[in-house]
């Protein structure tokens, strides 16, 4: 079977003129090939080159001007290879001094009485222009729109820009889209599109070029999704779970207090996943305290009822053991409740490992020492991923494989934003709690410079001396020369001094995990008063006692990492504050910390924080499972991406998809499913 390609060509990159082995080279560390690499090689940006008023521009600005010469150029040489060329140009009435550095070769071109074209800095104020390059002539109007690419040293703008036109003439283009579709979007061949994209000469075919392109590959994502959710649900066939409603009802009436209206709706849904002839696999999201874990007590305790097991894993040990307890108290004893982390040796865990196999033990909670190979389950059920996005995909599907008729609910305290949710987990089903159970109280937030620490550490006391304990988190382990921030090291210390080393703890991710653990649980149990620590703890360690926390250089984190911080406290019937320490030096940061005192809620936060940082480094471009896009953006085009989704589901519902006049499309969408390893 043929390979299917957008670009067919018989060309060699070899074949263009201009192309040696320094430029192939180079070509290749851009992870470019092939000509089809090269044709798809698109412009990371534009530069504007309009011509201006002079007289409407700003001070500061970069402007491509025309006007006439009136003195004549003149060129001092100065240091070695250095070079200052000045003339005087008449520009919309304005008499300005053009200044060139190290271009002395455009005295040529700049000759006494001829009207120009040149680009460079405005300075109002001295009235002249820093040239950066004297613009040449063009045809049809001129190409205003200049492409910019991403290149490496060696390689310059205008090399790349003749290998590109010349490969343009050698390809052929193929279309992705139908023309029905095309038709009903009123979008353009990729025919026309590509070559604009590389050439625009007017922004209205820019724009439209770009919003054609955009949607061929939010669409083919797209299908690849809905296509994998067809596959995973057609390979996972599963005879539906039968339990005692009346029961799993008795066991929900005797939890010790009432469940939210978004905590009974999330039930419903995991319930008419675990009821269905096909296994789940359904990502539960809930703000910090929200109360994921009591739902997924109830998916387990059904579990129990039709005699199948359940494991939960989770990143820490600290977090696995607070949960086992946790669990153990939530089912009065009723289910055996066992605990499964890398500390559990021996004859313990030979023990364990049998009562497991027997079926003796109905839900084990633990680490990555779950996913071991000679951890065996009678009869598994339901596997519960917590924090899923801190495992690898391996890791993940190896506790999957654990058991044939195995449901996956994955969790997380992250909530994820409606943007990402559609794309990066368009291929499972997702459940959102978006209420807080009655009584907790919001965490007061506030925001202090660092000369303000005194006051802050003074509030901190006060929670002290009420029996109370805090969390102090600071961005680095070790003082850095390059970077002026605080230190965990150096702010432990300062800690030490001011309220006794007997009442300070320190974690930090270079720790040995056994000395980190200890310092956990001695926190835990209220013998520490203040853990000093960096961002190990923010996920997971349940200390109801803490209610104070102070963020160091707060500005230096995302505002989901700030969030999710913030969550250690607020987890009892007291007060909770939050304050965060920072003296930002740029707009984004001192409106992170705005945000940040104004909000609590979790998934606006989320939002907030993609739209300012992106997607890549939301989670993490590897982590995220979102293709590399080469014009679409997930933030800027979420409505195209809605469109794209629904566009693609109805495809692939309807069995269109799978008809002969989309053999070309369905085999490009397996090839790309083939390269891509998804969970």
């Amino acid at each position: 079977m043929r390979k299917q390609h957008l670009i067919y060509t018989d060309h060699t990159l070899e074949e263009l003129k201009g192309v040696g082995p320094k430029s192939l080279q180079l070509l290749n560390e851009l992870n470019i090939y092939t000509l089809e690499d090269l044709v798809l090689y698109l412009p990371t940006r534009y530069e504007d080159e309009s011509v201006v008023n002079l007289n409407e521009a700003n001070d500061g600005d970069v402007v491509t001007v025309t006007g006439e010469v009136y003195s004549s150029p003149t060129v001092a040489f100065f240091g070695r290879n250095k070079s200052k060329l000045t003339c005087h140009m008449m520009i919309d009435n304005i008499a300005v001094k053009i200044t060139f550095f190290n271009q002395p070769y455009l005295k040529k071109r700049l000759v006494m009485g001829e009207t120009v074209t040149v680009k460079g800095k405005w300075e109002q104020k001295k009235q002249v222009i820093t040239g950066q390059k004297v613009m040449a002539e063009k045809e049809d109007g001129g190409n205003a729109l200049t492409p910019i690419y991403r290149l490496k040293e060696g390689l310059k703008q205008k090399q790349l820009n003749k290998y590109i036109e010349q490969s343009l003439n050698l390809v052929d283009i193929d279309e992705w889209l139908s023309p029905e579709l095309m038709q009903k979007y009123k979008l353009m061949s990729l025919k026309d599109v590509i070559p604009i994209l590389h050439k625009p000469v007017k922004f209205e075919h820019l724009k439209l070029a770009r919003r054609t392109f955009s949607f061929n590959e939010l669409f083919l994502f797209q299908l690849k999704m809905k296509w994998l959710s067809k596959l995973e649900k057609e390979s996972n066939k599963i005879e539906g779970l039968k339990y005692d409603v009346n029961d799993v009802k008795s066991f929900i009436d005797t939890l010790p207090f009432e469940l939210t209206d978004a905590q009974k709706n999330s039930v419903n849904e995991i319930f008419r996943d675990l009821k269905a002839p096909i296994k789940m696999h359904r990502l539960l999201q809930g703000d910090v305290g929200s109360g994921k874990t009591v739902v997924a007590a109830i998916a387990i305790y059904a579990m129990y009822n039709a005699g199948k097991q359940s494991a939960l894993m989770v990143p820490t040990a600290i977090l696995a053991e607070q949960h086992a307890i946790s669990l153990d108290e939530l089912f009065g004893g009723k289910l055996n409740v066992a605990l499964l982390t890398s500390s559990v040796k021996g004859k313990k865990r030979k023990i364990l490992l049998e009562q497991l196999e027997a079926g003796e033990i109905d839900i084990i909670v633990g680490t990555h020492a779950l996913i071991q190979d000679d951890v065996a389950f009678q009869n598994i059920g339901l596997v519960i991923i917590d924090e899923q996005h801190r495992f690898g995909v391996n890791q993940r599907k190896k506790l999957r494989e654990k058991g044939a008729d195995t449901n996956v609910l994955f969790m997380t305290a992250t909530p994820i934003p409606r943007t990402l949710s559609i794309s990066a987990f368009g291929e499972m089903d997702v459940t959102s709690i978006k209420q807080m159970p009655k009584g907790r109280k919001e965490i007061m937030t506030s925001w202090a410079k660092h000369d303000e620490i005194d006051n802050v550490l003074n509030k901190l006391n006060s929670e002290i001396v009420k029996g109370r304990q805090a969390y102090v988190i600071c961005p680095l382990i070790e003082e850095s020369e390059a970077l002026d921030v605080q230190n965990v090291v150096a702010i432990y210390e300062q800690l030490q001094l001011r309220f006794g080393s007997e009442k300070v703890g320190l974690v930090h991710g270079k720790m040995h995990a056994d000395e980190k653990d200890d310092i956990m649980n001695r926190f835990s149990n209220n013998e520490i008063a203040i853990l000093v620590s960096t961002t190990v703890v923010e996920v997971g360690v349940n200390v109801p006692n803490a209610t104070f926390m102070v963020i160091y250089d707060a500005d230096r984190f995302g505002l989901s990492t700030l969030h999710q911080l913030r969550g250690r406290v607020g987890r009892s019937h007291h007060q909770s504050y939050c304050t965060l320490v920072a003296s930002p030096k740029t707009e984004s940061g001192v409106e992170r910390m705005h945000i940040m005192t104004e909000s609590t809620d979790g998934f606006y936060l989320s939002e907030r924080d993609l739209e300012m940082r992106g997607p890549g480094d939301f989670f993490g471009v590897k982590q995220s499972g979102l293709p590399d896009f080469r014009v679409a953006n997930i933030v800027e085009d979420y409505r195209m991406l809605e469109v794209a989704r629904d566009e693609a589901s109805e495809l692939v519902q309807s069995g269109e998809f799978f008809k002969p006049q989309y053999d070309k499309l369905r085999m490009l969408v397996q090839e790309s499913i083939e390269e891509q390893n998804f969970d």
